[in-house]
């Protein structure tokens, strides 16, 4: 159960998140956003891979994005917090779940984002609401998502064929990633790409920059991959405790897919 005071304190901390804009690449929108969110406990876990591996797997719109001449596929474990529409506040029952991404780096006009391959979660209202409103490849997965010892414990299950089991946690100071370097290359991104109708759209995103810390994990099982991808070499691996996010409609991009 959330504390009383945390879902109170939510709307505050993340509206809070406009006064600090110098760090975006491209200016905020121009209209309201519609949705905030916390993210809370996420490890990044990066593998670098061929860019052809993952080249045909996003929609031919967008260009796949790649550092360091490799691509990038991240699987991102995190609980979600303080999940609500603008001017509401969060629902104890439907505010609070955790979630596992798949994800990788692209770009089209100027903006680089996020293309997620999936998205699991327990939280069926989540997966409802995210194909409908943000066409995204959302899942019912069963998962727990433990904090012990300092660290955190997921597992999740969404089929025969894709689960995920790991503890992770921090090992050094929280800092802020410097431009051109890795580290901001694959976590400072301000928008994610989703096609539905065969057609091209984009959703907004803002937060502060994110602090990270070096971490450490356990992985014993990763089937999450796209199919027939396998990952090679342990991952490059960071933690940040606490990311609050507001949330813009998708649009349409106007760039036919195809």
């Amino acid at each position: 159960m959330i504390p009383f005071a945390d879902l109170l304190a939510a709307p505050v901390r993340q509206s809070s998140v406009l006064e600090e804009t110098a760090h975006r690449a491209w200016p905020l929108p121009d209209d309201s956003w519609v949705m905030a969110q916390t993210w809370d406990d996420l490890l990044f876990a990066h593998w670098p891979v061929e860019p052809a591996g993952l080249r045909g797997r996003v929609p031919a719109g967008l260009q796949l994005e790649e550092h360091g001449g490799s691509a990038w596929l991240g699987i991102t474990p995190f609980e979600i917090t303080g999940l609500r529409v603008r001017g509401t506040f969060p629902l104890p029952r439907v505010s609070r779940f955790p979630e596992l991404n798949v994800r990788t780096y692209v770009t089209h006009e100027d903006r680089p984002g996020i293309w997620f391959f999936s998205l699991d979660t327990p939280s069926r209202f989540a997966v409802e609401a995210a194909r409908r409103l943000y066409r995204l490849p959302y899942f019912q997965a069963g998962m727990t998502f433990e904090r012990r010892a300092g660290g955190v414990a997921i597992e999740s299950v969404r089929d025969e064929a894709k689960a995920f089991s790991a503890s992770y946690r921090p090992t050094g100071r929280p800092e802020v990633a410097g431009r051109g370097s890795l580290e901001h290359f694959l976590t400072e991104r301000y928008c994610l790409y989703a096609e539905h109708g065969g057609r091209l759209h984009r959703a907004e995103i803002h937060h502060r920059p994110w602090p990270l810390q070096s971490a450490e994990a356990t992985i014993d099982l990763n089937s999450m991959p796209p199919d027939g991808m396998a990952l090679e070499g342990d991952p490059l691996l960071h933690f940040s405790k606490r990311q609050d996010v507001v949330i813009w409609p998708l649009r349409d991009v106007a760039a036919r897919i195809g």
